[in-house]
């Protein structure tokens, strides 16, 4: 029997990293699309992920190219069965992307593009950013807000470290304590109290522990941003 295909839809492919963030990606587009697409309805979803593992071990030695190959292998898979755009529910990876991009069986929507338009959008000028060690320290998010005329301010060395730590050792595992919590959150008060008008959840993790019912600031939840910014353009 044929499958009924929704051809006023694009595929849209999503190249996982870690099962936290990706499920929240995935399951928001699917949660929001009915409300364009009718009851029960949503684009064409596949994701492939790599061992989280392999993408440690790449980061850990500051492997850009390791983690653009693993990239690539992900959207050539998906590409393969049909995908149109891609996208990657992960902001730390991203660092790869100037690797990834020029080679890629198909178009990429990305991450810290998505949420820079919303800040400036929303008229934030003076921006934080929380995510692992490797995506603070790296240019994904300078760039992306720079380049649109918003200030990045990045947490204390302090702040990172507890950051990094609460993210890979509790989030990406499923594990929410209280106490990791408040740290976050004070965290984000620090960023706050330098002035800042919003805070970069950068870490596709974080959104499920931290939102603006909590934050002592707006919050600028990538994973969803992105999930909806794929939507908006599957449907386009």
């Amino acid at each position: 029997m044929a499958i009924p295909k929704r051809s006023v839809t694009r595929h849209i492919g999503i190249v996982a990293c870690s099962a936290e963030g990706a499920s929240l990606c995935h399951r928001t587009i699917c949660a929001e699309a009915p409300q364009r697409l009718g009851p029960h309805a949503h684009p064409e979803l596949s994701l492939h992920s790599h061992s989280l593992a392999d993408y440690v071990a790449c980061l850990d030695r500051g492997d850009l190219d390791g983690v653009a190959a693993l990239m690539l292998d992900s959207a050539g898979k998906l590409a393969r069965i049909g995908a149109d755009i891609l996208i990657c529910p992960d902001n730390t990876i991203h660092q790869a992307m100037p690797r990834v991009m020029p080679r890629s069986p198909r178009p990429w929507l990305h991450i810290a593009d998505v949420v820079a338009e919303e800040a400036l959008a929303r008229g934030h000028r003076r921006v934080g950013v929380v995510g692992t060690r490797w995506l603070v320290e790296s240019a994904v998010y300078p760039d992306a807000l720079t380049t649109r005329g918003l200030a990045c301010v990045l947490p204390s060395t302090d702040d990172r470290e507890a950051v990094h730590r609460i993210i890979m050792d509790e989030l990406v595992r499923g594990v929410f304590h209280p106490a990791s919590v408040a740290r976050l959150l004070a965290a984000l008060e620090h960023l706050r109290a330098t002035g800042c008008e919003a805070v970069v959840l950068g870490c596709t993790e974080l959104p499920l522990v931290v939102d603006d019912a909590n934050a002592p600031l707006p919050t600028l939840d990538s994973t969803r941003l992105l999930a909806r910014a794929a939507l908006r353009r599957a449907l386009d």
